[in-house]
């Protein structure tokens, strides 16, 4: 005997659970009613008679129970789905791999090429033999079992529904994987693909994907050449001086075999921006970058249709979204002598509200408001606990550094010249001219634990960061009158990339991530789950991990990550383009192992024994009901 359902070792205490229940109920000991005689005398035969009647009440109590324990026993044993010993071994046992990536979306086929795939493994699941076993999964940028490995074709033919294509590439090898291990120690076993082709040759960290010896492996193709026009690119930026304007980058691909007439269509917060025609030949991408853009807060979104007004046959990759980072308004104090070339660079960013305060009034005004950023110019002021802070060449009992004073120049630096930049700090990212900038003179300072110089020359650093008192700190370690800094472009950008920096927006933001892989979005600190609002309405959480939230978009468009009050749109796009491929590509192998056509099961009588153990607990219980009523059990 096989059990295709519960095992044994899960029958038995529910078997056992469930019998201690109604062994319980019986043991109970019945209340008997009270019936008013006109004279005892008459019951006194009755009363003599008592004890062998309550003997024959006690066995057909037993009887009873004995039956209800029978029935149990039949319904908890059908749950273990009961065979004859070697059916398994009759049947075929088939995993069943449906393309669920991008490009299943097409439309080039009537009904589509997800309508035909699913037409395809219902008429699979209506073929299949008395004694085979079949499991669905959808296969995409992950790998997602539709069913368990079951014969009930009801059962496949609901899982069936739950397929629908997805906004990913596709990840052919791990699909390949799960099917293996779901098969790993049956016999006649099969994998059956159902795709439009172009799966690559399944190789992973492990190496090649290789089926087994007495698997076969079987393909339904799907599709046929279509007409495709798609954005295999679209990224968005905010100019880092005028951080109103930005600039937006867009490439097109004709994936079709004729030269295509397109419109190209920018969205700016669901408000047409910009319109423009574009002619692409067979197989060409073209490129359009669009400067000096304004007018959107935050979303962008690409959308493009061929001239003619008719549709394309993949209308996934027609529309592209991108997000640009949210502006925050950040509060300044210039505390010091008057300079104005902090004053000029903090007016670049109409998002900055500056206040300047002489150094004796640095104290009452920082008790009185908070400031996102404090910039001192030479002479330092102790500042409230958290406060981030612009040096500059900073002097006094207060300052973040201390002038190393060893050495024959006594802590001064001549002529220091920016030998090493970190380019890849957020606080040096566009610092273009840099290098050239000249300076008479420098302070040496002594960087404690935890500080960074992020620019520096041979003889010492130039540029530092690091945290003090719970609060960032930049500080420049020379007076900017004696260098030319503030006469070049690099000079406000360090302002900005400061208060940016400081601020915490990431000069590495991305404008769209790819579909199919794992995002890491930065939200507000102290958050441990977020709640992810996907482009189809649907709502998810997802953990946070090193302060940024951890999940897998798996359609284009906008997501909202809701982090408590707070609340971030994310854009997602389609990345893979082998997806705007239409053109079917042949799939006759696979790491050496031939691909066949599907072949019905043998056809035959189910031999399912549970429905006759069913059958008996009702005619047991049918039986109980009318020797019931005939008192012979009560």
């Amino acid at each position: 005997m096989e059990f295709f359902g519960l095992s044994l070792a899960q029958l038995l205490p529910l078997f056992g659970a469930a019998g201690a229940s109604i062994v319980v109920l019986y043991i109970l000991k019945l209340r008997r009613r009270q019936v008013p005689v006109p004279f005892a005398r008459l019951w006194q035969r009755v009363l003599v008679e008592r004890p062998t009647s309550a003997l024959f009440q006690h066995l057909k109590r037993i009887l009873s129970l004995l039956l209800q324990l029978i029935i149990l026993a039949l319904l908890v044993f059908a749950l273990a789905d009961p065979r004859f010993k070697g059916i398994s071994r009759q049947g075929r046992n088939l995993v069943v791999l449906m393309d669920g990536s991008a490009s299943m979306q097409g439309t080039d086929v009537p009904t589509g090429r997800a309508g035909v795939a699913r037409e395809s493994v219902r008429r699979m699941i209506r073929e299949m033999g008395s004694a085979d076993r079949m499991l669905l999964a959808q296969m995409d940028g992950e790998i997602t079992a539709l069913s368990p490995l079951t014969d009930d074709v009801a059962a496949l033919e609901s899982a069936l529904r739950e397929y629908a294509p997805r906004d990913t590439g596709l990840d052919f090898s791990r699909a390949m994987r799960f099917s293996l291990d779901a098969l790993r120690g049956l016999e006649r076993t099969e994998v059956i693909i159902v795709g439009d082709g172009g799966y690559g040759e399944a190789r992973d960290s492990a190496g090649l994907v290789r089926i087994p010896e007495g698997t076969t492996l079987r393909h339904v193709a799907i599709g046929r050449t279509g007409r495709n026009v798609g954005i295999s690119a679209f990224s968005a930026r905010r100019y880092p001086l005028d951080k109103t304007r930005y600039e937006v980058l867009v490439e097109l691909q004709n994936f079709g075999t004729r030269r295509e007439e397109i419109e190209l269509s920018l969205y700016a917060d669901d408000a047409p921006l910009e319109v423009t025609r574009m002619a692409l030949e067979p197989g060409r991408s073209q490129q359009r970058v669009l400067r000096d853009q304004s007018g959107a807060n935050q979303t962008l979104e690409a959308r493009i249709r061929l001239a003619d007004q008719s549709r394309d046959d993949l209308p996934a990759d027609d529309r592209a979204y991108a997000t640009l980072p949210a502006r925050h308004r950040s509060r300044v104090l210039i505390a010091g002598p008057a300079n104005l070339y902090v004053q000029a660079a903090l007016l670049l960013d109409e998002y900055i509200e500056s206040e300047e305060c002489t150094l004796a009034e640095a104290p009452a005004r920082l008790r009185a408001g908070h400031f996102d950023l404090v910039i001192l110019d030479g002479p330092t002021v102790a500042l409230p606990e958290g406060t981030p802070a612009l040096y500059l060449h900073p002097e006094g009992a207060d300052s973040p550094l201390v002038a190393d004073t060893t050495g024959p120049s006594q802590g001064l630096m001549a002529r220091p010249t920016f030998d090493r930049i970190e380019s890849r700090h957020p606080l040096m990212r566009f610092m273009s001219d840099l290098e050239d900038t000249n300076v008479g003179v420098a302070t040496r300072y002594r960087l404690a634990e935890g500080d960074r110089a992020v620019a520096s020359s041979a003889q010492g650093p130039l540029v530092v960061v690091g945290e003090r008192r719970g609060g960032r700190f930049v500080a420049v370690t020379f007076d900017l009158r004696a260098s030319d800094l503030p006469l070049r472009v690099s000079w406000p950008v360090l302002v900005i990339n400061t208060v940016d920096w400081i601020h915490g927006e990431d000069p590495a933001y991305l404008s769209s991530f790819k579909t199919g892989e794992s995002w890491r979005i930065p939200v507000a600190v102290g958050s441990r789950r977020v709640e992810i609002e996907s482009p189809d309405g649907r709502r998810s959480s997802a953990p946070v991990i090193e302060g940024r939230a951890v999940f897998r978009g798996m359609r284009a468009g906008f997501y909202r990550v809701h982090s408590g009050d707070d609340v971030q749109l994310v854009a997602g796009n389609i990345a893979d383009m082998s997806e705007s491929q239409l053109a079917p590509r042949p799939f006759a192998q696979l790491n050496g192992t031939p691909a066949t056509s599907p072949v019905a099961g043998r056809v035959g009588v189910r031999r399912e024994l549970w429905l006759y153990l069913l059958g008996g607990a009702i005619a047991i219980a049918l039986i109980e009901w009318l020797t019931y009523h005939r008192r012979v059990t009560v």
